[in-house]
């Protein structure tokens, strides 16, 4: 017995030396090494000689410092977009920075298309208040606001770089100095460092105060519906949480600055947490086996939008549809419809024929590759399918998946105008979205891959 206490404390010693700042307990040696690496990640961004991190502050340098070497260490490359800035606060000038790096994108067409990844460093720093006469110091730890994030955003980059060779767009980590108050890390990353490639952002993921899982994990994207597509084909993934979409902005955060530059943009959060902006926000709230499911969700969202199709600010962004060629009539133009199985109704064409005969690419499903492609085609006087093209594509493997069903319709009842029969043009979203069936399997809208 007394060498079984001795074997623990030996072990206990040795925990507490990996990080001055890391809490052990006989629980912790039980911990995954993702959790592990969140509590260390926390604990030294809300210890107290950052003291509280505030804008501009010693403290937020530090935390800056420690985001970069980390980052170097998870294989991220450092981008001179996190620069130095200055910011005018309450008539003074202070001196804030950001922490750029880069992971590139394997596919060429596509790796010069960003993926942001954000998260604020700074918090509210120190104040003084008075008890039974004597002044006491207070130190906004931050610990959930937002120690939480940049604990995810580090851990989610090294699982990122690890997988580098399955995204197709380039991702971009930034930890924004001087958040709290006026998001100017936001902007200046926005407005001056990365200016010259903003509009190459398709599309940026806040991740703010992430350390309370228990209580809930929300995404607001401002009801963005591609962005909000990607949250309802997640539901259908066996992951450990599952976010909850929220209509209404939990907190101010960084993404509406990308928000106001139209790009589409979701924040991760657990919400509302009654120690927000307290001395209370310490290292004892946050809820780091949350946080790994957490991890889990997000990355296989990040992953979602690096490979699928560039979600749109407003869905009049939307390619619009060419004319018909001479001799096609547009599908609302014509007296009777062209008719499938009797319908005029194209989704009985997709029911009935698209989604049944339909096989999901093998390297979109190993890559997690989805979205909705649009397809053209003609139906002519004889009933024939003709001329299918993509109109708006996601990858090549769903464009040509897409287009071979498609191509190989059954005849149609013709449609007609003033009694003849005409070519008309017909236009279908063919929708990829992976679903895991009971038995294993995956499916696409309710029907089996074959």
């Amino acid at each position: 017995m007394r060498r079984l206490f001795a074997l623990l404390a030996t072990l206990l010693v040795a925990a507490a030396g990996l990080h001055a700042q890391y809490r052990t307990s006989l629980e912790d040696l039980d911990d995954s090494e993702t959790v592990r690496s969140f509590k260390e990640h926390v604990a030294y961004l809300s210890g107290a000689q950052l003291e509280g991190r505030l804008a501009g502050s010693e403290g937020e340098e530090m935390a800056a410092a420690y985001l970069e070497a980390k980052l170097k260490e998870y294989g991220v490359d450092m981008l001179p977009a996190g620069s130095v800035f200055q910011v005018a606060v309450n008539g003074d000038t202070l001196r804030s920075r950001n922490v750029c790096g880069f992971i590139q994108g394997w596919d060429k067409a596509l790796n010069d298309q960003y993926i942001v990844i954000g998260a604020r460093m700074d918090n509210l720093g120190t104040d003084t208040y008075t008890v039974n006469g004597e002044t006491v110091r207070r130190i906004y730890y931050g610990a959930n606001g937002n120690a939480s994030g940049m604990a995810m955003l580090l851990e989610l980059a090294q699982k990122l770089s690890y997988a580098r060779t399955l995204l197709r767009r380039s991702i971009v980590f930034v930890g924004f100095g001087a958040s709290s108050q006026t998001f100017a890390g936001a902007w200046h990353f926005l407005h001056h460092s990365f200016a010259s490639d903003a509009s190459r952002i398709d599309a940026m993921v806040n991740l703010d105060m992430l350390g309370t899982g228990s209580s809930g994990f929300y995404a607001y994207t401002a009801s963005n519906e591609d962005l909000n597509t990607l949250v309802n084909a997640l539901q259908g993934e066996l992951l450990p949480v599952q976010a909850q979409l929220t209509t209404q902005a939990p907190y101010p955060g960084d993404y509406s600055v990308f928000y106001d530059g139209e790009i589409p943009s979701v924040l991760f959060t657990t919400g509302r947490y009654p120690e927000h902006a307290t001395g209370r926000d310490s290292y004892d709230i946050v809820d780091f086996a949350s946080m790994e499911k957490e991890l889990e969700y997000i990355y296989s969202y990040v992953q979602r939008l690096s490979n699928g199709a560039k979600p749109l600010f407003r869905n009049s962004d939307a390619p619009q549809k060419e004319k018909p060629a001479v001799g096609v009539y547009a599908y609302s133009d014509v007296d009777a419809k062209p008719m499938f199985l009797n319908s005029p109704d194209p989704r009985i064409f997709m029911e009935r024929w698209v989604y049944p005969y339909l096989k999901y690419p093998k390297y979109a499903v190993e890559n997690g590759i989805q979205g909705r492609v649009l397809v053209e085609f003609v139906v002519n006087e004889k009933g024939e399918v003709q001329d299918a093209k993509v109109l708006r594509g996601v990858h090549s493997t769903l464009d040509e998946e897409a287009l071979r069903v498609v191509a190989a319709s059954p005849k149609w009842r013709p449609g007609r105008h003033h009694g003849k029969r005409v070519k008309v043009a017909v236009t279908v979203a063919v929708d990829f979205r992976l679903e895991k069936n009971s038995d294993g399997s995956f499916g696409i809208n309710g029907v089996k891959i074959k």
